[in-house]
């Protein structure tokens, strides 16, 4: 019976090939699957490709849950019972089948354990020669738990297998094993459509929905998944919509757990004024524009109200296109059950093309004392102008990864 449980485990976490990049989880992505115990030396793992199904390179250490440093920080686990944890200039890798020309966003889970700049870097092995790592800043905790679930996108240049590398550059620590706790990584398939002709009063924003996005762990999905910023060449995990920002995220959110204007998912804009949501159109000089958004709360804990006393302390959602502008008021209970404003800005177009910019106003904590960051929830972004032109076919990679 050993033998034969033993024979199952082997089975199940082996990595005999490239996974198929579908969506969910990585083969062994909740590192579950254990190395072998004659490959580590305590938590540290001593050989490349002890973790099943990962290749690992630097100090590399394989944590189980309630660990605890020698400072006495306890490790949180973000899935299950086990997690990796990368030290200075450490990576794993896994391989991946993928199809040339298709989009994938990338999910995963960290926890900052040492310095406050902590970053991991991204990047998948070949790729086009333009595309650099993405580093993605880890130093702000946007949940109650300790850790956060962020999202990462890449194009496929090529069909069949290629490389999956995250990896932890910080050499501004002393100690070579502090690093972040890394746990559940997970894979989708994004899939954009094609926004409707620009005439006749159609939506010319793509995903104003918020409908496609990175995939959400069940298990981390109460977190919701942050969209770091991005430059503006790189692909988005949050299709359509660029994140500007020196370093703060927006979180992408499912009716689930949270509170949605309509459909099941949006975006909850948590940085205040720090993190913008942005998106470019074609536009035709002088036609008449009409964007609208809702905006109410998701329901999880974050209330701010604006009164005659303290004006300005409620959620405000301002919106930029052009030459225009507005904001939106909210009054916020914390319970999602304070309904949706629909907010309205009229504008004309004055270039060729036409950034829509959406961002909140000010800054929230939810009202448990935690301290834990929240704003605004955004949904059902539309864009109508009188006289456009449909971009063509050649644009549509350019608009994919803005």
């Amino acid at each position: 019976m050993v033998i034969s449980r033993v024979a199952l485990l082997l089975l199940v976490c082996a990595a005999a090939r490239p996974a198929s990049a579908g969506d969910g989880l990585l083969q062994n992505g909740n590192f579950e699957c254990a190395p072998d115990v004659s490959q580590m030396n305590g938590t540290r793992v001593t050989s490349p490709y002890a973790i099943p199904s990962w290749e690992s390179t630097g100090c590399v250490e394989y944590i189980q849950s309630g660990t605890t440093q020698d400072n006495g920080m306890v490790l949180a686990v973000p899935e299950g019972a086990h997690a990796v944890r990368l030290g200075v200039d450490s990576s794993v890798r896994q391989q991946l089948t993928v199809t040339a020309g298709a989009y994938y966003s990338v999910t995963f889970s960290a926890a900052r354990t040492c310095a406050q700049s902590e970053k991991l870097s991204l990047s998948v092995i070949p790729c086009s020669p333009d595309h650099a790592p993405s580093a993605l800043p880890i130093q702000t905790v946007y949940s109650t738990s300790g850790w956060d679930s962020y999202s990462w996108a890449f194009l496929a240049t090529q069909d069949g297998a290629v490389t999956l590398v995250i990896h932890h550059a910080d050499d501004g620590v002393d100690d070579p094993a502090c690093g972040p706790i890394l746990d559940a990584v997970a894979i989708k398939t994004l899939t954009v459509p094609n926004p409707p002709c620009q005439e006749g009063g159609s939506n010319m924003l793509r995903n104003g929905g918020f409908e496609e996005g990175p995939y959400m762990i069940p298990g981390s999905a109460a977190c919701g998944v942050l969209v770091p910023p991005m430059d503006e060449d790189d692909v988005s995990p949050l299709p359509g919509w660029m994140i500007m920002s020196y370093s703060k995220a927006v979180k992408y959110i499912g009716s689930d757990h949270f509170a949605v204007p309509s459909g099941t998912r949006a975006v909850e804009l948590v940085a205040g004024v720090e993190a913008a949501l942005v998106q470019e159109v074609d536009t035709v000089p002088g036609s008449a524009c009409r964007m609208e958004f809702s905006v109410g709360d998701a329901g999880n804990g974050c209330a701010a109200c604006e009164t005659e006393s303290a004006p300005g302390l409620g959620m405000r959602v301002t919106a930029a296109a052009a030459e225009g502008s507005t904001s939106v008021a909210h009054c916020s209970k914390g319970d999602g059950g304070s309904g949706w404003e629909r907010g309205v800005l009229e504008f004309k177009a004055v270039e060729k093309r036409t950034r829509v910019v959406l961002f909140s106003a000010g800054y929230h904590t939810r009202s448990d004392g935690s301290g834990t960051l929240c704003g605004p929830v955004v949904d059902d972004v539309s864009l109508v102008c009188a006289a456009s032109s449909a971009p063509p076919p050649a644009q549509r990679r350019r608009l994919l990864r803005r």
